[in-house]
């Protein structure tokens, strides 16, 4: 490949990357114990209009005209973003499945919660300065927080 095609290919994905609104990301976990598996299934949409083929607001896009949807959507960085969140929320209600129906114990769910949000960290920090992402990873309102980071 020349250089001048690769160049024409780094030009053309970094102008629609830029362009690029996305709506909804979704994320699952399992956690396989002896006394069977526990899943747990997220999906976040944006606040956006629901671009599906039925449900709510399948006919929504007759009402609202297209500059109202490109805004609404996010950027491939904020959907990286959220999809990491996501996956750790997953990874923790698969924890949380597990740990109400006995199958693992208290100290097995804080071990999977604390490594749910080191690696989550980690991953966040990749994409956005550290001391931002702790911001994100870190939620008062987490009943499994308190427990996990006293």
């Amino acid at each position: 490949m020349s250089k001048e095609h690769l160049d024409l290919i780094t030009a053309t994905v970094a102008q629609v990357k830029s362009k690029m609104r996305i709506t909804k990301v979704v994320a699952t976990r399992a956690i396989k114990t002896k006394r069977g598996d526990f899943f747990a299934g997220m999906s976040a949409a944006w606040d956006s209009v629901q671009d599906d083929a039925s449900g709510p607001g399948a006919d929504l896009d007759l009402t609202v005209d297209d500059r109202e949807v490109s805004v609404s959507g996010m950027t491939v960085r904020e959907a990286q973003i959220a999809h990491i969140i996501l996956a750790m929320e997953a990874s923790i209600g698969a924890h949380r499945a597990a740990l109400t129906d006995g199958a693992i114990s208290k100290s097995d769910f804080e071990a999977g919660v604390r490594q749910a949000r080191r690696n989550t960290l980690a991953h966040l920090s990749q994409i956005i300065p550290e001391s931002e992402a702790k911001v994100m990873v870190s939620d008062d309102n987490d009943d499994a927080h308190a427990e996990v980071n006293p």
